[in-house]
Parts: structure tokens; C-alpha cells; sequence
């Protein structure tokens, strides 16, 4: 089942748009993500310093993803984008350990701010086709992923060069059962996946 037959299930009504904001910091590989899903050619990424719009149009449904750029002096800028978002896709360069640390405030941040209030989350562990790449299972545990009581969540690994994983962290997005910005209840929070592939089987 494709991106676009997932997304419509999370839409109950018809004709509906999807606005799905793409955030992370800058060379977390974000805007090669958005062009594997188009299916696009990736082999001439600059970096974003403002902004992306890619939109689908398929059978009266529209997806309509913002990719911002991740630099610091952008990152202030990234509220501007933040009204009327159904789901929050956060891009993780999981070979920069030494930026974790940074990435893991930065989302923090974001999860605190009232207009993406209860907007579910998708985390990319992103450039899994690297040997330093720490595991989605890692990253989840550093960032405290699991006290994230008041959305629904999921981590996915991938790699936005070779397109592993990807389309898997969309097509996975029924799993987790949920209506965008739809609030999670109390007793049944906190629902998240760890999805992970096996290099080895490469």
C-alpha cells in the first residue's frame, strides 16, 4: 500500500489536504527524504536556506509537505510554518552522534510549542546505510522518546540516499491508529513504534 492510500485512511472525510511539516537539523538529509518520495533524482542536494513545498495530487486528495531548512539562524523561523499541521515528520542524522544532543533539544522544543500541539510524530533515524549510524532503538532512548505522553509517535530508521526504509515510515503510519492532531487520551498513552530493517540483509 503506497504513501498516498495510508494518508487518505488518516483523512475521514474526502477531498481533504494533508500538510505534513519536515524539520530537523541542517544536513540531516531531509530534503533527500522528501525527493525519494516523489521519486525524484537525488544526486544534486544543496541545502535548504528557506524552504521546500512538494505537492501530490491523487484522486481529491492533496499532500502538501514543507521542508524547512535545519541552520541555525533558519531555525527561529521554523514557527512561521507550524499553524494548521496534521503531522510532523523529524529528520535525525543517526551518524552525527555528536549532534544529538543539539537534535534532541531542538525536538524538545518543538513538542512544547502549542501549535503542534498533539500534531502526531514520525522521527526518521536517517543515513542507516552508514557503519557510525546508531540504531532508531538508541536514538529513541536518548532523546527520552518514550515520555512523549500527549501524541501519538513512531521512530523509523532509513536511509534517504539508498531509499531503505523510507516508504516503510509512511506505509507504517496506519499502524499507529490515529486521526491527525487528535490529542491522546491519558490511560492510553503513551503509543509509539520502534521500526527498524536489518543492514545485513542488504
Amino acid at each position: 500500500m503506497g504513501l498516498l492510500s495510508i494518508l487518505r485512511k488518516l483523512k475521514s472525510a474526502p477531498d481533504q489536504e494533508v500538510r505534513i511539516l519536515l524539520l530537523g537539523l541542517d544536513n540531516a538529509g531531509k530534503t533527500t527524504l522528501l525527493k525519494q518520495l516523489a521519486s525524484e533524482d537525488i544526486s544534486h542536494i544543496t541545502p535548504t536556506q528557506g524552504f521546500n513545498i512538494k505537492s501530490v495530487q491523487s484522486q481529491g486528495f492533496k499532500l502538501n509537505v514543507w521542508d524547512i531548512g535545519g541552520q541555525r539562524k533558519i531555525r527561529p523561523y521554523w514557527r512561521n510554518y507550524f499553524e494548521n499541521t496534521d503531522i510532523l515528520i523529524y529528520v535525525i542524522d543517526s551518524a552525527d552522534r555528536k549532534r544529538f544532543e543539539e537534535t534532541g533539544q531542538e525536538l524538545a522544543e518543538l513538542l512544547e510549542e502549542e501549535k503542534l500541539s498533539c500534531v502526531p510524530v514520525l522521527i526518521f533515524a536517517n543515513k542507516q546505510d552508514l557503519l557510525t549510524a546508531a540504531p532508531a532503538s538508541e536514538i529513541a532512548e536518548g532523546l527520552n522518546l518514550h515520555t512523549i505522553r500527549d501524541r501519538f509517535w513512531q521512530i523509523q530508521s532509513c536511509s534517504a540516499l539508498t531509499g531503505e526504509g523510507v516508504q516503510g515510515g509512511f506505509c507504517r503510519l496506519k499502524a499507529l491508529r490515529f486521526t491527525p492532531r487528535n490529542c491522546v487520551p491519558e490511560e492510553q498513552a503513551p503509543l509509539h513504534l520502534i521500526l527498524i530493517w536489518d543492514r545485513t540483509r542488504w
